[in-house]
Parts: structure tokens; C-alpha cells; sequence
């Protein structure tokens, strides 16, 4: 196996990992209740979510490299 197929096979991992560390996020979003103030009630920072969101950063940092790497081509001189 080339390097390019390594680099590939990694970017395909690294996608498939961004996908599934995204769906494991929970929904920030407020609603109507975001209105009233209810939305200061049951915020609570858990380091569970903070873990979550390094990986979720670290795994598109890895995605986004391999993909400039592998379109601009600088491997397959």
C-alpha cells in the first residue's frame, strides 16, 4: 500500500469519526424557551462535553489537512 493510500484510508476514518462525534453532540439550540431566561437554568458544563468537543476540533483539524493534502496533490510526485 502507497502513502497516498495510507493518507486516504486515514481521511476516511478521520470523516467517519467527525460524523459520528457530531451526531453525539447534544442540541445547543433553545428554542421559545431561550426567551424567558429558562435557558440559564439547566446549563452546566461537563467535562464529558469538553472532552467532546477537543475530539470533535481535533478531528477536523486532521480532516481538513488531509483534505488540502490529498487535493493538492503534493504526494503523488
Amino acid at each position: 500500500m502507497t502513502i497516498n493510500g495510507v493518507i486516504e484510508l486515514l481521511w476516511g476514518f478521520s470523516a467517519i469519526g467527525l460524523i459520528v462525534l457530531v451526531l453525539l453532540h447534544s442540541p445547543k439550540g433553545d428554542g421559545l424557551g431561550g426567551l424567558g431566561g429558562q435557558a440559564q437554568l439547566f446549563t452546566s458544563t461537563k467535562s464529558a462535553e469538553t472532552t467532546l468537543n477537543r475530539v470533535t476540533w481535533a478531528l477536523t483539524a486532521i480532516f481538513m489537512g488531509l483534505t488540502v493534502v490529498l487535493s493538492a496533490g503534493w504526494l503523488n510526485q
